[in-house]
Parts: C-alpha cells; sequence; structure tokens
C-alpha cells in the first residue's frame, strides 16, 4: 500500500522542492498550506498551481490569524527589509521572522498527519540559506519529531515513529534547484517573495529574493521569477 505524506507547501521554492521529492520517493502527498494573515497571500495561488501542477491527492488550505500577534514584518505593520546583495542581508534573527509559525505549522500538520494515518510529514527548511530563522535548525526538528511521538494517539498506538523530512535543511539554494529541476519542478509556477506587488512581481531586494536569484545564479539555471519593473 502506498505511504501517506503531509507536504507543507507555501508556493515558495523550496516547499515545491520538497514536495517533489516527496513524490520522487513513492508518497502519497498531501499538501498543506496556510492563509495566516500575511501581507502577501498571493503566495497561495503559487501553492495551489504547485499543487496541481505536482497532481497532489489533496490540497488544503487552513485560515488562521497571526496578525492577532503580529511581531514580524509579514504579518504587522513593519516594513520588509531590502538589500542590493545577499552580504547586506544582516545578521542574527531577521524581522521577518514570524514568532512560532513552523511550530504552528507542523501541529497542523500533525493533526492531519493523524487522520490520515500518515507517519511521514515533509517541510522544506534549510539551515544554510535560512536567513537566521531559529524554526529552520536541526535542533528544532528533532525536538518536534520526539514530541509529536509523544503526543499522539497513533503514534503511542503504532510500531511505527512519526517522521519529519527535512530533505533541503543541509543544502544551498543552488542545491535545491539543481534538485527539483531534475526532478521536474516548475519554479515559474513558485513566488519566494517577502514583498510582492498585486500582481504577483517580486520585489527582487529582500531576504528570499536575494537567496533565490544567487541560487539560480550559482546552479546555472535561468531565473523564471516574474520581477517589478524597479529591479
Amino acid at each position: 500500500m502506498t505511504k501517506k505524506a503531509v507536504i507543507l507547501l507555501s508556493g515558495g521554492l523550496d516547499s515545491a522542492t520538497a514536495l517533489a521529492i516527496a513524490k520522487s520517493e513513492g508518497f502519497a502527498c498531501y499538501a498543506l498550506s496556510f492563509s495566516y494573515g500575511q501581507r502577501h497571500t498571493i503566495e497561495l495561488e503559487a501553492a495551489r498551481n504547485v499543487a496541481e501542477d505536482a497532481g497532489v491527492e489533496q490540497h488544503k488550505i487552513s485560515d488562521i490569524d497571526l496578525r492577532l500577534f503580529g511581531g514580524s514584518a509579514l504579518t504587522d505593520q513593519i516594513d520588509v527589509p531590502k538589500s542590493e546583495r545577499v552580504e547586506d542581508i544582516g545578521k542574527g534573527i531577521p524581522i521577518t521572522y514570524v514568532p512560532a509559525r513552523n511550530t504552528i505549522f507542523l501541529s497542523f500538520a500533525l493533526a492531519w498527519a493523524e487522520v490520515l494515518g500518515a507517519y511521514d510529514i515533509f517541510i522544506g527548511v534549510n539551515a544554510v540559506d535560512y536567513s537566521g530563522y531559529p524554526d529552520c535548525r536541526p535542533e528544532f526538528i528533532e525536538a518536534y519529531e520526539t514530541m509529536a511521538n509523544r503526543a499522539t494517539a497513533y503514534a503511542i498506538d503504532a510500531d511505527e515513529r512519526i517522521r519529519i523530512h527535512t530533505p533541503l535543511i543541509s543544502l544551498s539554494k543552488a542545491d535545491i534547484i539543481t534538485r527539483g529541476t531534475a526532478l521536474g519542478v516548475d519554479y515559474g509556477l513558485t513566488l519566494s517573495c517577502y514583498d510582492p506587488d498585486p500582481e504577483g512581481r517580486a520585489c527582487g531586494h529582500c531576504d528570499s529574493c536575494l537567496l533565490r536569484q544567487r541560487g539560480f545564479e550559482q546552479s546555472g539555471t535561468t531565473d523564471p521569477t516574474r520581477y517589478q519593473e524597479n529591479v
């Protein structure tokens, strides 16, 4: 019987690659995205397009509103930092970090996985080009996996462990793009920008755009991103 996996799908480059990897490993994929009050809701259109292109079993979009707490440039009235080069990106945890976001997202994924009887969850976190996010580190994933196996009825009652898969965690952005391209990912469907315009065109200067640009350059792959005219 084909094993099921829940894939956290933002519509960005990393999550699209994680989905492709899960499919290549033979999993029946169930994609989960979030409308969480982010300023760049157009990413949900990208997530829908990626899910459809990948032929997932189901794609759910959960509504939660992290604007209730704010504290991030993605969910509050705070300017998204812009730079000219990757080298100019600030050190430490950036203001685009959304408090506890991956913990929240993984908890929703875990709940759906328990209902599906899926023991595998994929998340496209990366600890190389991760811009300082604490919830993209291996230590966080290991701790969450331990908790998941102690907190759910289906893990306690079964012989199988819940596994949080992080296939991109030690890859550079260029390596991720190379891997995804080999698996047939259409990166033209994805959106990574923290501050896109209403038409979905990337700003070209936020941390995520700069890391994405460098990844395409270093991988020798054509960048299909639509950028704003001032880039």
